[in-house]
């Protein structure tokens, strides 16, 4: 199994990886370490991939998984239910993990400078656009400046291509997201999403951002990218407290 340990400063009780597609059971469009139980692959061999990553990553307990939906809602880990209709969670407590889904969407983990809480949210366009990051950060219940933030691999800014209704949902709120837009020849745009993310972390107070350096589009051979295949497994991002 290969995994991404985010190179930050965060405290040392603080734990976090990102999962590739290398190192797990699944066939087909799914090979190797599709994480996703909703995607159509064998529940046995998503099965075999979840115990694979807590026995070979180090996961101390089951993960908080989470039936996302390109919402805003945040669950509290220690005490959401299985499945829970979400797209992020957060916890204060020792050993409970803290997960997100993604295939092209962005991955954002955040946790507090002494260690006390860490959230994980699931943020494609839809999402960053009603205000995911900002209800994680309610959630966390510390200032911005507080909270160091880490962006899991993502589809890159020259593979995300999106149409008017995409660039509006920013530009209306925000005027200099344009900044991220950029036309391309099919008289489309690409959009930068890891600019979007930091744009609302840093006007929400959050200046320590790292990560941002993946494309899951581009980057086949390590990631899964719904926009390219289609039929895909997911990647999973994980926090927790030791």
């Amino acid at each position: 199994m290969r995994t991404i340990v985010p190179d930050w400063p965060a405290p040392a009780r603080v734990r976090a990886l990102s999962t590739t597609r290398l190192g797990g059971a699944s066939a087909g469009p799914y090979r190797a370490l599709n994480l996703g139980d909703h995607v159509g692959d064998d529940p046995q061999q998503v099965r075999v991939n979840r115990e694979r990553l807590q026995r070979d990553a180090g996961v101390p307990t089951e993960p908080c998984w989470l039936q996302q939906v390109h919402g805003i809602d945040v669950v509290d880990a220690a005490d959401a239910e299985p499945g829970s209709r979400a797209d992020g969670s957060f916890t204060t407590e020792r050993n409970k993990v803290c997960v997100v889904l993604t295939a092209d969407c962005l991955p954002i983990l955040l946790c507090d400078r002494r260690g006390t809480t860490v959230a994980a949210l699931h943020a494609g366009w839809r999402g960053l656009a009603a205000g995911i990051v900002e209800a994680g950060i309610a959630r966390l219940g510390v200032p911005g400046a507080s909270l160091l933030a880490w962006l899991g691999p993502a589809i890159g800014p020259t593979a995300f291509e999106v149409g008017d209704d995409v660039r509006d949902a920013f530009v209306g709120a925000d005027a200099g997201a344009a900044g991220a837009f950029t036309r391309n020849p099919r008289a489309r745009w690409l959009a930068d999403l890891y600019r979007l993310a930091r744009r609302r972390l840093e006007h929400h107070g959050v200046g320590a951002i790292y990560g941002g350096d993946y494309c899951t589009h581009t980057q086949a051979d390590l990631f899964y990218s719904y926009r390219r295949d289609g039929m895909t497994g997911r990647m999973a991002s994980l926090i927790w407290l030791e």
